[in-house]
């Protein structure tokens, strides 16, 4: 089983150094459009995830495709076949990223390190952690650039070494994203975990009207008042 701290450590250490091979500007540019930023910011506040986590993980379970479940990228109106299994279906894109995030391994929503080798490795776990048990860079993140050349799994379970992942890693994605958008900051440390709006207080039950407490404005309530007057004079 990987060292989560060790391999946070790997991750930052990788992104420090790391340099592109590809180009990433144009799915970059798609996934900080206003109109998908405002559908990730809507989860992110849900859940406390960042929103640019959101959006990496979207395009690469799914291409950003908006009719798929954020988990695994199944479709989603069915239910999920694909690890995390049996979810779904959900209504919204929204319905789905949530219960991807809070209620789905490796439950991201209660991660409280949002630096840039927690965040990574976040991403890693989302994917699983099959190659760092390997000693290697995951394509999920590292995949176009030079601190990833090849190996994948291409089913789950299978690795294959010579295999080549295609797909734009997340660190590559996240990068070029905060060159767009300067609002994209990687958090220092461990942050405090988001409060969670309180459930509406409830109303205490009202008193039920007897004879030595009847209800406001009843005729009980003016013979009672006539007594406490009269009582009051003697």
């Amino acid at each position: 089983m990987a060292d989560i701290v060790s391999l946070q450590a790997a991750n930052a250490g990788r992104w420090a150094k790391a340099k592109l091979t590809r180009s990433f500007a144009g799915v970059a540019a798609r996934l900080v459009d206003p109109a998908a930023k405002a559908r990730y910011q809507a989860v992110s506040a849900k859940t406390g995830v960042p929103w640019f986590f959101i959006a990496v993980a979207h395009e690469r379970e799914a291409s950003q495709n908006w009719d798929t479940q954020l988990g695994q990228g199944d479709p989603l109106g069915s239910v999920s076949v694909h690890v995390p299994k049996g979810r779904g279906p959900f209504k919204t894109w929204e319905d789905g990223a949530y219960d991807a995030l809070v209620n789905c391994a490796p439950f991201a929503a209660r991660n409280q390190d949002w630096s840039v080798g927690g965040m990574l490795t976040m991403l890693e776990q989302y994917n699983g952690l099959g190659y760092a048990a390997r000693g290697k860079p995951s394509p999920y993140i590292w995949s176009g650039t030079d601190q990833y050349v090849s190996g994948k799994y291409v089913r789950d379970g299978v690795f294959d070494a010579n295999a080549v992942d295609q797909q734009l890693g997340c660190a590559g994605l996240l990068r070029t994203m905060m060159q767009l958008d300067p609002t994209i900051a990687f958090s220092e440390g461990k942050t405090a975990p988001v409060p969670r709006p309180p459930p509406p207080a409830s109303k205490p039950p009202e008193a039920t009207p007897s004879i030595h407490a009847p209800a406001k404005g009843s005729l009980g309530a003016f013979f009672v008042d006539l007594f406490k007057s009269l009582i009051g004079r003697k």
